[in-house]
């Protein structure tokens, strides 16, 4: 029989979600975080793609900062975005956040979010040596 892995929520100052999650959890030494592009009182920031982008990569940053990690333990980025025509500036953002050698990375095209003013979502992991 098998045994599950211990599952570790990270700390981070991120507002409480409504829905059963936690914003990040490690477990066997990898983190998995889902991103969104929420501010500290935990409404989706305004203005379009790029201050959504940026926040989502700041709250990414944050949490793998929590978990002491940091950028350099991102090993995979998978970005959902409602628009084809947004990956241009999701491209220049990230680049402002990565480093080489870059995490493995997938762009999707998707129809919507939960929160609907969402443009982006990240699906990250990340590992500690």
């Amino acid at each position: 029989m098998t045994t599950a892995p211990t599952i570790n929520p990270i700390a981070t100052d991120l507002p409480r979600s409504k829905a059963p999650l936690e914003w990040a959890v490690t477990a066997n030494g990898i983190l998995f975080t889902a991103q969104i592009p929420i501010d500290a009182s935990g409404q989706v920031v305004p203005g379009g793609i790029e201050p959504q982008i940026r926040q989502t990569m700041n709250n990414l940053k944050h949490t793998l900062d929590c978990a002491g990690m940091g950028m350099a333990g991102l090993t995979q980025a998978l970005i959902y975005v409602t628009d084809r025509e947004h990956l241009a500036v999701v491209n220049q953002v990230y680049a402002d956040y990565v480093a080489e050698p870059y995490p493995n990375r997938a762009a999707i095209i998707v129809s919507g979010f939960a929160r609907a003013d969402m443009l982006v979502e990240i699906v990250a992991y990340a590992a500690s040596d």
